[in-house]
């Protein structure tokens, strides 16, 4: 009986919980489509005085502006790079007390990965600062 539910759980895990995730999200998207929806024909039925072209806008998705977007790839650069650069100084100072091993490998590679993002993100978001100045 053990064996079976030590088979099944990690089938639970990578299977049923990531399409369960899915499921929800998309179907709260469809539920939040169709209320919208009901309130714009409920208003074309009243023949209210509210402009329906102001109301679809008002239920529509919007977008990141611009600056909200630059401000995200900043944000995102600078926890990235500062995540890499504390788990490069930990590794640093904790490879003075362990011997080698896989374990500091692996470490330092997540630590560069970290790291490589983050001065990803900040390399675009400084591009795109310069890029968006000189439009201006």
């Amino acid at each position: 009986m053990f064996d079976i539910v030590q088979a099944l759980v990690p089938i639970a895990v990578a299977v049923v919980l990531p399409v369960l995730i899915v499921w929800i999200v998309f179907r709260a998207a469809s539920n939040k489509d169709n209320k919208n929806a009901e309130i714009i024909i409920k208003a074309i039925e009243n023949n209210s005085t509210v402009d329906t072209d102001k109301l679809v806008n008002a239920l529509s998705k919007h977008g990141k502006t611009p600056q909200q977007l630059l401000h995200l790839r900043l944000l995102r650069g600078c926890i990235f790079t500062f995540i890499g650069i504390a788990m490069a100084i930990c590794i640093a100072i904790k490879s003075y007390s362990l011997p080698e091993t896989h374990l500091r490998y692996s470490s330092m590679m997540f630590s560069g990965i970290f790291l490589a993002i983050g001065i990803a993100y900040l390399v675009v978001y400084f591009v795109t600062r310069n890029v968006k100045a000189n439009e201006d």
